[in-house]
C-alpha cells in the first residue's frame, strides 16, 4: 500500500506542476491582452476563455496533490480535544463522505463531458473551442482524484481496521503543527541557525 501511496504522490506532483504552468501560461497570456489593449488598442482575444479553463483544469489536477498531503482545509476546532480513536474514526469517515461527494459530482462531469462530444458543442466566443476538451482536461483531474480517494478512503479504514490509530493519522488526519512546521520550511537549516544563536 504504501507503493501505492508513493506512485499516486508522483502522478499528484506531476499533475500539481502541470497545472501550475497552465496557470502560469495564462496569467502571462492576461497580462499580455492587458498591455496590448492599453498600449496599442489591440486585442489577442480569447485570453479569459483560455484563463478559465486552464483554472478549472489546475484546480481538479491539484486535487490529489492537497488530499495525499493532507493539505485540503477541514474545521477541527473540535478535533483536537477529542481522544485519539475518534479523531481516526472521524477521519475515516470523512475521507469516505467526500469519496461519496466526488462520485456524484464525477459523474455529472462524465455527463456533461459525454453531452458535449455526442453535440460537438463549442463555446458561444470568438474562439468556438470544441468544449469536449477542456472538458477532458478537467474531467481527468476528477477521476485521478477519485481514484486517490479510493485508494486513500481504503488505506486509512485498513488502518484504521488493524488499530493503527498513527497510520490512519499519517494518512487522513489533520496534520500537527509539527508537521505543518516542517513543511513551511522544508529545505531551510533551522537547527544548524538555532542552535548558533
Amino acid at each position: 500500500m504504501q507503493q501505492i501511496h508513493a506512485i499516486l504522490g508522483k502522478i499528484s506532483q506531476i499533475a500539481v506542476w502541470i497545472g501550475g504552468a497552465a496557470l502560469l501560461g495564462a496569467a502571462i497570456l492576461v497580462t499580455l491582452e492587458i498591455f496590448l489593449r492599453s498600449a496599442l488598442n489591440v486585442s489577442i482575444g480569447g485570453a479569459d476563455e483560455i484563463s478559465g479553463y486552464a483554472f478549472a483544469i489546475s484546480t481538479t489536477w491539484a486535487y490529489s496533490y492537497c488530499l495525499l498531503h493532507r493539505a485540503n482545509v477541514r474545521i477541527d476546532a473540535f478535533y483536537n480535544f477529542l481522544p485519539r480513536p475518534v479523531r481516526a474514526v472521524l477521519d475515516v469517515v470523512g475521507v469516505i463522505l467526500l469519496l461519496g461527494y466526488m462520485g456524484v459530482l464525477t459523474e455529472k462531469a462524465i455527463g456533461v463531458f459525454a453531452e458535449s462530444w455526442a453535440n460537438n458543442s463549442v463555446s458561444i466566443t470568438t474562439l468556438q473551442t470544441p468544449l469536449w476538451i477542456p472538458q477532458l482536461l478537467w474531467l481527468s483531474g476528477l477521476i485521478l482524484f477519485m481514484l486517490t480517494l479510493v485508494f486513500v478512503s481504503l488505506y486509512a479504514l485498513m488502518n484504521l481496521l488493524r488499530g493503527d490509530l498513527a497510520g490512519v493519522q499519517r494518512i487522513a488526519g489533520v496534520r500537527s503543527i509539527e508537521e505543518e512546521i516542517d513543511e513551511e520550511t522544508h529545505g531551510m537549516d533551522l537547527k544548524k541557525q538555532a542552535g548558533g544563536a
